[in-house]
């Protein structure tokens, strides 16, 4: 037992180490149009494997724009996320339902023929996030490239760094003041569940027993929350059932998210509590214009991209394993 806590502690305090030699290195080896001599037509390979394999299963998208997020909130933007092997990232808890993983594969093989080892995995990821979110009908940025590919992936970091949607807006803009990014670019980022989906066990404490004064979280719209219960039983509930975290327009890239916000029916606590802080009730309801969120969240996307972006590395040439 002493052996297994000096090793978890050891692995700890060398993930916390890489993080802040990655914290020095913030969006240093980004370029616009990166891969215009090198690979002219990287981006143009990319979308089209991206485009034909989401058009199979629409969800694909959204989990491409989610994997970005958990990529590079865990170590910074270097496709940790993608590596394969016990206690890798994607063998974590909260990397349950994390998808998109044979996309990047289907992009990585068509770039690999035109361009064998150019084109990082991780700007892959970053490719594939701008490339989802168009074929949701939302609106595409210009995505630097330059990253290069991490060789290390620890289940136990990804736990430890992605937030939960327990979290309250103080804790939010800890969690991503600690990577560089602003108050604004949190609230931004949080638009992407515009398109995304939770589980019951994600928000079933909001449903059942919530406090001694009220049963289910008054925060919560009370009409959602009865269709909740139906879904969500207190016991016994399907766990791979898929709830949508904008009811208003759901699937499709746009503000409705932060209108729904408006109307209490955010459907994590992280989600609802933007609306009801003060710090942030006036950034969610700005965004409710559609333009003026099109435009922020290429932005903040961007921003994001920059995280912990390593200039020195390799070019994985499988993006599941390192290079031999």
């Amino acid at each position: 037992m002493a052996i297994t806590k000096s090793f978890s502690l050891f692995s700890t305090v060398i993930f916390l180490l890489r993080i802040t030699v990655d914290a020095q290195n913030y969006g240093t080896a980004l370029q616009d149009n990166f891969y215009n001599s090198s690979c002219p037509d990287a981006e143009t390979v990319i979308q089209k494997a991206v485009f034909a394999e989401v058009d199979k299963n629409l969800k694909l998208a959204a989990g491409l724009i989610r994997m970005q997020f958990h990529d590079c909130f865990v170590g910074g933007c270097d496709a940790s996320v993608l590596l394969d092997g016990n206690d890798t990232e994607k063998t974590a808890s909260v990397n349950q339902h994390l998808r998109g993983f044979e996309v990047i594969d289907v992009a990585k093989e068509a770039v690999e023929a035109v361009c064998p080892g150019v084109v990082s995995c991780a700007d892959i990821i970053a490719y594939a996030a701008r490339d989802s979110t168009i074929r949701l009908n939302g609106t595409g940025w210009a995505v630097q490239g330059g990253r290069k590919d991490g060789c290390v992936s620890f289940a136990n970091a990804a736990e430890e760094e992605l937030p939960p949607p327990t979290l309250n807006v103080s804790q939010l803009i800890d969690l991503f003041a600690q990577r560089g990014l602003s108050e604004k670019q949190m609230v931004i980022l949080s638009g992407s569940h515009t398109v995304g989906v939770g589980h019951c066990d994600k928000f079933i404490e909001r449903l059942y027993n919530f406090s001694e004064t009220h049963s289910t979280d008054p925060s919560l719209n009370s009409t959602l929350a009865e269709q909740l219960k139906k879904e969500c039983p207190p016991r016994n509930f399907n766990t791979t059932l898929e709830i949508f975290m904008d009811v208003i327009t759901p699937g499709q890239f746009d503000a409705k998210y932060y209108v729904g916000l408006t109307k209490q029916e955010g459907l994590f606590t992280s989600d609802q509590s933007l609306f009801e802080d003060s710090r942030t009730n006036d950034i969610v309801k700005s965004l409710i214009d559609e333009r003026t969120f099109e435009r922020e969240f290429g932005k903040a996307m961007r921003a994001m991209g920059a995280v912990g972006v390593k200039s020195e590395g390799s070019v994985r040439l499988n993006c599941r394993m390192n290079n031999e």
